[in-house]
């Protein structure tokens, strides 16, 4: 790969983006780069940054701008990332896209997916949705009856989350379109966005996506 292939995808909560960038970090052999992920990767291996976002996670407060940063700088460092990473749930905020343009220079974002999916249809998904305490496996209410509430790949308790409960689910996806709609217009003002319909099956969203890599001579 000529240069390294940055992604940004973004989408409402349930939208499928986990699905996709798994996908996607195979095809591109590129790692999934999930917030989430490298903070308690970062929490796990107790190294000075990790504790100081331990302590904020401890005391209820939201890791600030500035700490995510540096953990996504240290993420992009690893070896792994030589030829680029997806971005899965960040950035969040107009400041974290300002930040990471900062961040990466001439190896900046080449692309901004956002998967657009109808609030029915996410809310649907995220209400069906169980995750196993344990490993993160990610389940739908469907397959949680077939395997009895235990994870079929560690043996974990498989839970519904309260933030996947009508009234969270409600407040997180108004939370995200009002911090998303400046995100938006910041990659289309760049010419680096492109929304795909998520609604679509899992197939069809990922030969969408490669479509457009490759339109856009990325891969």
């Amino acid at each position: 790969m000529a240069a390294r292939l940055n992604l940004v995808v973004l989408g409402k909560q349930g939208a499928g983006k986990g699905t996709q960038c798994k996908r996607l970090a195979e095809t591109y052999a590129i790692p999934h780069v999930s917030t989430g992920d490298i903070l308690r990767a970062a929490v796990k291996a107790g190294s000075p940054l990790g504790r100081e976002v331990a302590s904020v996670m401890d005391s209820g407060a939201l890791v600030s701008d500035e700490l995510v940063i540096q953990l996504v700088d240290e993420r992009f460092k690893e070896p792994d990332a030589k030829n680029g990473a997806l971005l899965d749930g960040f950035p969040r905020t107009l400041a974290q896209a300002e930040a990471l343009e900062a961040l990466l220079g001439e190896d900046g974002i080449k692309l901004c997916i956002n998967l657009d999916v109808p609030i029915e249809l996410v809310t649907r998904r995220l209400s069906a949705r169980r995750v196993c305490q344990e490993c993160g496996a990610i389940y739908s209410d469907s397959d949680v009856e077939a395997i009895s509430g235990t994870c079929a790949n560690c043996g974990g308790d498989v839970i519904q989350r309260n933030d996947d409960k009508p009234d969270a689910i409600r407040k997180r996806l108004e939370s995200y379109e009002r911090d998303t709609e400046p995100l938006l217009a910041f990659y289309e003002k760049r010419g680096l966005l492109v929304t795909v319909d998520g609604a679509e099956s899992p197939d069809d969203v990922t030969a969408a996506i490669k479509a457009v890599v490759a339109q856009r001579g990325l891969a």
